[in-house]
């Protein structure tokens, strides 16, 4: 391993350090998760370079929940958003 792609995973491996866990669902999976938190806060972007997503991130019991999607997601009544410009997810 050269000393960027060293730099680059101590990078990556000190970003997932700072962030906590990052669990990567499925949309459906997401919305589930979501229908358990009491007033959630999701926070959404919209992304893709050469297809268009879109990306929803919401915390429930000390973790991160995290889908991507290729349509708008329904959100439940009641869910706060936050438009980011961009969600980085590590690794």
């Amino acid at each position: 391993m050269g000393a960027g792609a060293a730099a680059a995973a101590a990078a990556i491996a000190q970003a997932t350090k700072a962030s906590g866990v990052i669990v990567n669902l499925q949309p459906a999976e997401f919305l589930k998760v979501l229908s358990r938190v009491a007033e959630p806060l999701v926070v959404t972007a919209h992304g893709g370079l050469f297809t268009e997503n879109f990306q929803y991130l919401v915390s429930y019991k000390g973790l991160a929940f995290f889908t991507k999607s290729n349509e708008v997601l329904e959100l439940p009544a009641g869910v706060e958003t936050v438009l980011a410009e961009k969600i980085w997810i590590p690794g």
